[in-house]
């Protein structure tokens, strides 16, 4: 990192040295000459202003003994014991990334009697799952958690946490990389490692232009969040390796200001994150009235009807039918896409589905890359056409 320092006695005349700046950066305030947000660091002013009047100063940057940082560590999110599914996956990634430097993977399950719970991450071979519990961690409350998730990483010093971007982790892992002061990556879609055990963290950036590949060089340790149904859950062993280590923190950290008063179970919903087949609706749909064809064709399959973002926005379907980044992580056995472009965004959200059947009459539409068969056409001869095939199959 490098700054700019302002020696007031030395600047002179400060209009002028508000001209030299082609940005606007410089203004004066109080008779001393100030430097804003504007600054693109192209040092004219250094150069063209008195000597001595504004230096450029590289700070030093501060490095960390990484060999002092060992093992990936998997955030384990449960409610009542019950593990969510993205841990495991998150446990399979672990595991890859682990292999490659020679290093254990650890699981860290916080909350109140949990112990024998706990013994399920075992058949996922885990070296080791660090258990804190406590009737004081029953619930999710963010200071008691934050501070647990702040001693284990202190005492076991891990050098890569892994956190699921569900509703929890989401408020969790910002907090905490805040309390390390450490570098957090959110919703990866690709993660790998390298052999000093930086993290490789990729994502979508800039409305989903670029894929943007994210290092965190000069701190440990490394944080990650990751979105359900984009890697792979390992197989489930039928014995269990590993041990379970049972962990205690100071009573008087597990405070907090919140209590929780009761809790309401909300009614259930069949979201598309579990349905096997999704028919997802684009642009290429003219109107609102003709999405009732698109939606027989995925009833027909016994799917679900899903959209990008535009039709969501347009108000079409609902913002949990959303399919992307911006949505929701996707990977059924079967997606057809029907009238969809497929900007990155979009495809980083399905792009592991086991099938892909795009319908677009653009022959050079990005989906096209993605999708394992295209259908180059009008959706609107195509889908009548496949509900006459299908309801003639059906009636066989």
């Amino acid at each position: 990192m490098a700054k700019l320092v302002i020696n007031q006695s030395k600047v002179g005349n400060i209009e002028e040295m508000i001209r030299i700046c082609p940005f606007g950066a410089m203004e004066e305030k109080n008779g001393e000459l100030l430097i804003n947000s504007a600054c693109k660091m192209c040092k004219l002013c250094v150069k063209k202003g008195p000597v001595g009047a504004i230096e450029y100063v590289e700070e030093k940057i501060e490095s960390v003994d990484k060999s002092k940082w060992q093992g990936i560590a998997v955030y384990v999110d449960h409610i009542d014991g019950e593990i969510h599914p993205v841990t495991y996956e998150l446990i399979g990634k672990a595991k890859e990334l682990a292999a490659k430097i020679n290093h254990p993977v650890y699981a860290i399950m916080m909350g109140s009697n949990i112990k024998e719970q706990s013994h399920e991450l075992l058949h996922y071979e885990v070296d080791k799952v660090f258990v804190y519990d406590y009737e004081q961690l029953d619930r999710f409350k963010m200071e008691p958690y934050t501070a647990v998730f702040e001693d284990f990483v202190q005492t076991i010093k891990p050098t890569a946490l892994l956190i699921g971007a569900t509703s929890v982790g989401r408020q969790l892992a910002p907090r905490l990389a805040a309390r390390l002061k450490t570098g957090l990556t959110a919703d990866c879609t690709i993660l790998d490692i390298n052999e000093n055990t930086d993290l490789v963290q990729i994502r979508p950036a800039f409305g989903g232009n670029i894929m943007a590949q994210i290092l965190t060089p000069n701190h440990r340790p490394q944080m990650a969040t990751v979105r359900y149904k984009v890697m792979d859950a390992p197989e489930r062993s039928l014995t269990e390796s590993g041990e379970i280590v049972e962990c205690s923190i100071a009573e008087e950290k597990l405070a907090s200001k919140v209590d929780v008063i009761d809790i309401i179970a909300k009614e259930k919903q069949q979201f598309i994150e579990a349905s096997e087949v999704l028919v997802v609706v684009g642009r290429g749909v003219k109107k609102e009235e003709d999405m009732q064809m698109v939606k027989e064709l995925a009833e027909l399959l016994g799917g679900q009807l899903a959209c990008t973002r535009p039709i969501m926005e347009a108000g079409w379907l609902e913002s949990k039918r959303q399919v992307g980044l911006s949505g929701r992580t996707v990977r059924p056995k079967l997606i057809i896409t029907v009238g969809v472009s497929g900007s990155v965004q979009f495809t980083a959200g399905m792009n592991n589905a086991e099938h892909i059947i795009a319908i677009n009459k653009d022959e050079n539409a990005p989906i096209f890359k993605t999708a394992h068969y295209g259908l180059v056409g009008d959706l609107y001869e195509i889908i009548p056409n496949l509900i006459s095939q299908i309801k003639v199959s059906k009636g066989a």
